[in-house]
């Protein structure tokens, strides 16, 4: 109608919170990406299968991908806590799941965003302990709060789920569960830091698997994201009370 200002088409196609895991996903694939473009082109570590920490190790991808990465974290814990509202809101009419349970399954997640940020913080050359000890804690948490959820919603069908989409999340879940296992068994068994790496280097095939399974992992996650942008559709979320004087 003429004089009635219409919203932009990106918001149309995204109502209630969508844009949230949207933004998620876009923005920690860019983070992957560039960073591992970045440190290629600058020679820095091998295009075939680095770790992807090693994609941020030195300048000037590092900066970029600790920024970034850090990026992620936080928006990761924004879409773990609405993901937790909406489940919420869900169990006053159906309560499918124990409050508890949701609870448990945030703290799960926030710790998850809290390995990230100490990876993204922590350069794996300058202190590789803690660096290692957060991917640790990011790449555990992640996988036992995607379990979770997948857990969770299997019990919410058929009434706010599709039997099609918890297939997805349980199989992403199942996956990444059968990846996290070696990709620490590899990792354990090789015996230096380094990021430069080469086929005819000692303890190269186990990195080599290890990384493969650490990419897997990590875009699994990406992958499970993705699939909350239907959820979120048809949730808003609650307007915050402003304090009178």
């Amino acid at each position: 109608m003429a004089g009635v200002r219409q919203p932009p088409a990106m918001l149309c196609c995204m109502p209630g919170v969508a844009f949230v895991p949207a933004l998620l996903v876009s923005w920690s694939s860019a983070a992957f990406i560039i960073s591992y473009v970045i440190a290629v082109l600058a020679g820095h570590v091998e295009p075939l299968v680095p770790y992807i920490s090693d994609t941020g190790t030195k300048p000037p991808e590092s900066g970029i991908f600790g920024f970034m990465i850090n990026i992620s974290a936080l928006l990761a814990v924004i879409t773990m806590y609405i993901r937790y509202l909406l489940i919420e809101k869900q169990n006053e009419s159906s309560h499918f799941v124990r409050s508890s349970c949701n609870v448990f399954s945030l703290c799960i997640g926030f710790m998850g965003c809290i390995g990230m940020g100490i990876v993204a913080t922590f350069q794996e050359l300058a202190v590789p302990s803690v660096h290692d000890i957060g991917a640790l804690v990011a790449f555990g948490s992640g996988v036992v709060y995607i379990t979770l959820q997948s857990i969770i919603s299997y019990k919410s069908c058929p009434q706010w789920n599709t039997y099609f989409v918890c297939h997805i999340r349980m199989a992403i879940s199942v996956i990444s569960c059968i990846a996290f296992i070696p990709m620490i068994v590899f990792a354990s068994q090789i015996s230096m830091t380094k990021i430069d790496w080469t086929p005819d280097e000692k303890d190269y095939t186990y990195h080599f698997l290890s990384a493969i399974c650490e990419w897997t992992v990590a875009f699994g996650f990406i992958f499970f994201f993705l699939t909350f942008i239907r959820d979120f559709q048809g949730y808003k979320m609650p307007k915050i009370p402003m304090c009178e004087v």
